[in-house]
Parts: C-alpha cells; sequence; structure tokens
C-alpha cells in the first residue's frame, strides 16, 4: 500500500512543508505497514518504532533527558487528570512551562 493510498489528500499536500525527519519517519512506517497491522505488534511497540521518535523531531523531550522530576517534565505518559470529574488516564501529557 503506498502512502497515497493510505493517508488523505489535505495531508499530503502538506507534507512539503514537514521537515525531512518526518518524512522519513512517515515512509518508515508506510514501508511497515504490514508489520504494524498484524495482530503481534502491540501499542508499546507502535510507540518506540514511530510516535516517540515522531515527538522527538518536533522538539518534545519524550525521554526526560533533562533529568526533571515528575511535576516538571514536558510529557508524561498514562498521567493521570481530572476531567468532568472523572480520572482520565491520556496516552501522552505534553506540558509547558511546568505543571
Amino acid at each position: 500500500m503506498g502512502l497515497d493510498a493510505a493517508v488523505p489528500a489535505v495531508i499530503i499536500e502538506t507534507m512539503g512543508t514537514a521537515p525531512d525527519a518526518i518524512k522519513r519517519l512517515i515512509d518508515h512506517f508506510d514501508r511497515q505497514i504490514d508489520q504494524v497491522r498484524s495482530p503481534d505488534y502491540n501499542e508499546a511497540q507502535l510507540r518506540i518504532d514511530f510516535i516517540n521518535p515522531m515527538f522527538r523531531e518536533l522538539g518534545w523531550d519524550v525521554d526526560n533527558t533533562q533529568g526533571f522530576a515528575e511535576q516538571y517534565r514536558e510529557v508524561v505518559y498514562e498521567d493521570r487528570l481530572k476531567v468532568g470529574g472523572a480520572t482520565k488516564a491520556p496516552d501522552y501529557s505534553f506540558r509547558i512551562g511546568g505543571p
């Protein structure tokens, strides 16, 4: 399956402005699409192979290389947030300027 078949036309049109590293990640994803769709390929592996590298390229410290304590990290995995009285746990919480 080529990228044109997997991605809406509006995204393909704007890819010309994407950083080269992001384009390479998209191309790599497209080449691995059969593996990604395999029932043996799990969410954790998808994060390691594609999602985290994309966020790194976009400038987020997904690995906490700065060594910040939990409350000061830029990216928190499975954070606990109160939303409408319920506790939610998004896969990623992105923070700007601390807690």
